[in-house]
């Protein structure tokens, strides 16, 4: 399933880790599963006491029908957009814009669990899903949230160390007082600048790594966070 980006007005990018859909039907068993716990776990303390089970009585009935009735929306409510099945896949309800969803939200997105998921059997909220592309069911629709992965997600490019031509000659050694967090943080501001043309950023970068390394240079800043960048990794992998 695809990521999707959100720029929000203080033109922050927010990269929303959409859930897979097998991810979310694997929380839902896994919440089906304390729910058929729980039941037998009722039925069990009736047994133990010999109680009369009449399901024409109201006790029985509140019991056997208000936890399943309520159990997503109590839990996403109180746990922060989680239910038990979310926390174990580590998945969490959560606005559009990255934000925590309000009350009203959570009600809308229960409610509708009725089409989405009791009426047809999750058909609907799997078709949904996989049709919206932001991890999106009827009922997240009308909530304005989706369900996004709390998982750290490490693809390709993140794996590969900058390249370094075999001639490269380092130049400033001061750069070893960096930790591998700063020149990856580095790294990330420094090509995302030049692919959106942002020289300023690159300045105000520039100014902040001679800060933190103690160099003097002359250098302009492209040159210069490109050098340190490399020789990080050519002192670092010595």
């Amino acid at each position: 399933m695809d990521n999707f980006q959100i720029e929000t007005a203080q033109n922050i990018t927010i990269q929303q880790n959409v859930a897979h859909v097998t991810t979310r039907i694997g929380s839902y068993l896994i919440d089906v599963l304390i729910l058929l716990v729980y039941y037998i776990v009722i039925f069990f303390i009736f047994a133990l006491v010999e109680y009369n089970f009449d399901f024409d009585s109201i006790f029985p009935l509140i019991l056997m029908s208000l936890p399943a009735l309520f159990y997503s929306l109590s839990f996403e409510v109180f746990m922060n957009g989680q239910t038990p099945g979310k926390y174990f896949n580590k998945i969490r309800v959560v606005k559009l814009n990255g934000g925590k969803p309000t009350l009203g939200s959570y009600f809308i997105r229960w409610f509708l669990r009725f089409i989405d998921i009791s009426l047809f059997s999750g058909s609907v909220a799997v078709v949904t899903i996989l049709l919206n592309g932001k991890g999106q069911r009827l009922g997240d629709i009308a909530a304005g949230t989706t369900v996004i992965s709390e998982k750290k997600r490490i693809i390709l490019k993140d794996t590969i160390v900058t390249s370094i031509p075999e001639d490269h000659q380092p130049t400033f050694p001061q750069v070893t007082v960096l930790s591998d967090k700063d020149i990856h943080t580095i790294r990330n501001l420094y090509r995302n600048a030049k692919r959106k043309h942002k020289h300023d950023v690159i300045l105000k970068l520039s100014v902040k790594v001679q800060e933190l390394t103690s160099i003097k240079t002359s250098m302009n800043a492209v040159d210069f966070i490109d050098t340190v960048i490399k020789d990080y990794y050519y002192y670092t992998q010595q």
